[in-house]
């Protein structure tokens, strides 16, 4: 079989799937997932890949036979996900505990991780080989809750890569998992961080009360709508100290360090698709970013080794008109006070929301934006022995991410795909341009991108 990365084709030949089970044996019991765990909307598999340079120290040791036997006794403590997903009365879901274990891949690949370009970033043609879907593996119920592939490379380095259930866990807590199998692979008996399920924390009240307006559940997709965006072309932008410094200085002078790098980030690239997409003036357009509350919740407090999801949907809207005729501090306000609405009794009452309407899938529109920050998720980090990842992080698909990443010249930024159509992925880039090269006293009043609307 082959395989397209860019201009690169290689052959993977693969081993038949298998099993990998608890080191020993685990309790078998039917855990609760949470209410923000149990959402329509996570009831997909997200995938995720990481790049492994060949390092001399390790000659000898096949990274295939370390991360299995690693991953065997990692779900000695994380049972949980070699169990299967069930779904009681009224869809609740839970685990129950049964260790048949998490399906993993063994496999090698003819070409030399330098063929694969002097800078990797998404989106990455070749995934449907470097993680090869099982038959029959990708349902929520029933299923695997992981499936994880290692390919070898003729230099010596590889590839791991993995797809999660989201249900069970957010972009930390996978890492917490990934960093335990790492931990142990290079030696360690026991993660340094003992996982903690505890899901009650984060589950309905007794009665659920909903004190807060969700806009995110307000309004569901068509499905041609969801065809649309699971399908369109994706293309990476990097976005290094001058390209962050560049787009800063369009916001409010007096605001312009206030503001973080996603909030420039997001705010930049959802002003640009806008006026890419060229919607009508008075169409409604949403940026979904997702905002996590790890650390934040006060009483109780959130352990510290919990690995359930723990973020909210931050909703920002405004007229298609305004946000292309404004300048960028606009949308950055909105996406502020978009993400400053996400508190603890807003995750409480997400909660109660999702336990008294049947859970609702959050917005898929084509005039909605997701992104996720995981800059800070620590991907880069997870270390099996060899080092660390040259590149690392979720694969793009419905949801955008800013990651971690090198460019050719070894510079630390940002990566971040965007998808569009053709037609208007030339409008997106042009317009991202512009605003890269444009001083903050010559930024366009959009009056052309109106009439075209």
């Amino acid at each position: 079989m082959a395989a397209q990365s860019s201009a690169l084709v290689f052959k993977v030949h693969r081993r038949e799937p298998e099993l990998v089970r608890p080191a020993k044996p685990t309790p078998y019991e039917v855990k609760l997932l949470s209410d923000i765990d149990d959402q329509e909307g996570l009831r997909f598999h997200i995938p995720v890949v990481q790049f492994y340079k060949h390092v001399p120290s390790m000659r000898g040791k096949d990274p295939v036979a370390v991360i299995r036997r690693a991953l065997s006794e990692t779900l000695v403590p994380y049972y949980p996900f070699a169990g299967r997903l069930r779904e009681g009365p009224n869809r609740k879901l839970m685990v129950e505990c049964t260790g048949e274990g998490v399906l993993f891949v063994e496999a090698d690949a003819d070409v030399r991780l330098t063929e694969f370009g002097d800078q990797l970033q998404p989106p990455f043609p070749c995934m449907k080989e470097l993680l090869f879907d099982v038959p029959g593996s990708n349902a929520v119920l029933h299923s695997p809750l992981l499936l994880i592939q290692v390919t070898r490379l003729k230099c010596g380095s590889f590839i791991f890569a993995l797809r999660l259930s989201h249900c069970m866990s957010d972009a930390p807590g996978l890492v917490q998992f990934m960093s335990a199998i790492g931990e142990i692979a290079r030696g360690s008996h026991a993660p340094s961080i003992p996982p903690v399920w505890e899901r009650h924390f984060l589950s309905a009240r007794s009665p659920p009360r909903v004190t807060h307006t969700h806009r995110e559940y307000g309004q569901q997709a068509t499905i041609d709508d969801n065809k649309t965006m699971t399908t369109m072309p994706h293309k990476s932008f990097f976005f290094g100290c001058s390209q962050l410094s560049a787009l800063r200085r369009h916001a409010p002078p007096h605001l312009r360090q206030s503001y973080s790098r996603f909030e420039i980030l997001a705010s930049c690239l959802w002003k640009c698709r806008t006026v890419a997409l060229r919607p009508d003036p008075e169409e409604t357009m949403r940026m979904i970013c997702l905002v996590s509350m790890r650390g934040k919740f006060s009483y109780p407090p959130l352990p510290i080794g919990y690995y359930g999801n723990t973020f909210a949907f931050a909703v920002a809207e405004a007229p298609a008109g305004e946000l292309c005729r404004n300048p960028l501090g606009y949308a950055l306000d909105l996406v502020r006070k978009a993400k400053g609405e996400v508190t603890e009794e807003y995750m409480k009452s997400v909660a109660d929301l999702m336990a008294l309407t049947g859970r609702p899938d959050f917005l898929k529109t084509r005039w909605t934006y997701l992104v996720s920050d995981v800059t800070r998720a620590g991907f880069e980090t997870v270390d099996f022995g060899w080092g660390s990842p040259v590149y690392a992080g979720p694969v793009p698909g419905l949801a955008n991410f800013c990651i971690p990443c090198k460019n050719k010249k070894g510079e630390d930024g940002i990566v971040l795909a965007i998808s569009l159509p053709t037609q208007a992925m030339e409008r997106f880039v042009k317009e991202l341009e512009s605003m890269l090269k444009s001083p903050p006293n010559e930024t366009k009043t959009f009056t052309h991108v109106m009439s075209a609307l």
